[in-house]
């Protein structure tokens, strides 16, 4: 299929909808901040780091064990657009201080980025993330048979391609291996980004930003979805996040858009680390605690 051709303004507008860097102050601040929380949080939890799930030397996971057995696990997959060398898990780590406090254990993971890998490859790798959580959770107080996935941005995407996955397909699991997702500014049509300042590294194809957006996915996994967006992002990320929980209605699995007031792409996460915040207490609940 040809590329299609589009104008500069177009082009313009694809960049300002969804790239936040365009948009949002003092980005880099942010992120040296969330880092110095997430080193904290490390330095207060039991925790184990850089737990090797497949060969790559960014194929690993950070666990945060509960402290009885037979948890839910909680899986969360950090953003950056499949590319930023500046963002990994270790930027979340205070994310899992109110789940484990709450019962859970939960799990962070890296993956290797564009342009050494395509965007298909690093769906394989949290598919194979996955997997590994199932098989080997039990050593860190988790249920494998109690499974949430949640991720931020280019973790959204990667969170509704799990959604999308036939785990039997994987090493004989269950088709009901996920219990619950909650996609966090997601993005689940990437077509647009054929188009935007990030083709220069992500390299998509037309056929593979068709096989990679869960928009045009049937959804495997039956799981209830929280899609939240913050209120601040642009009106495309509020539109992928709308235009996906009516895809996932349609297939009858339930889906809740939430709007988060006075939020950028940013700090949406950091409601996670409050254990009061509305979003944190919609994720545990769906996680049963």
């Amino acid at each position: 299929m040809a590329r299609q051709k589009l104008t500069p303004a177009q082009i313009e507008d694809i960049n300002f909808q969804y790239l936040p860097r365009l948009t949002v102050k003092n980005v880099d601040q942010y992120v040296s901040k969330s880092a110095q929380r997430s080193g904290r949080a490390r330095r207060n939890l039991a925790c184990v780091t850089d737990v090797s799930y497949g060969r790559s030397a960014r194929q690993v996971l950070d666990i945060f064990p509960a402290e009885q057995k037979g948890a839910p696990v909680h899986i969360f997959i950090h953003g950056g657009y499949w590319r930023a060398r500046e963002i990994s898990k270790s930027h979340y780590s205070h994310i899992a201080g109110p789940m484990v406090t709450a019962g859970a254990t939960v799990v962070l993971t890296d993956y290797d980025l564009c342009p050494d890998v395509r965007i298909t490859e690093i769906v394989d790798q949290i598919r194979a993330a996955v997997v590994w959580v199932y098989r080997n959770i039990g050593q860190y107080n988790g249920d494998r048979r109690n499974i949430y996935i949640s991720g931020h941005s280019a973790g959204g995407h990667l969170t509704g391609m799990m959604i999308a996955t036939d785990w039997t397909r994987e090493g004989r699991l269950p088709r009901d291996l996920i219990r619950g997702t909650a996609p966090l500014s997601g993005l689940f049509d990437i077509e647009p980004h054929r188009h935007s300042q990030l083709q220069s590294d992500i390299r998509l194809t037309a056929r593979e930003a068709k096989a990679m957006s869960p928009m045009v996915l049937t959804p495997v996994a039956r799981a209830p979805s929280i899609l939240a967006v913050g209120s601040a992002e642009s009106d495309l990320f509020h539109w992928q996040s709308l235009a996906y929980a009516a895809h996932l209605r349609q297939h009858r699995i339930q889906a809740e858009y939430v709007s988060t007031p006075g939020d950028h792409h940013f700090s949406i996460t950091d409601r996670l680390a409050k254990a009061r915040d509305p979003l944190t207490r919609a994720i545990l609940l769906q996680m049963g605690l």
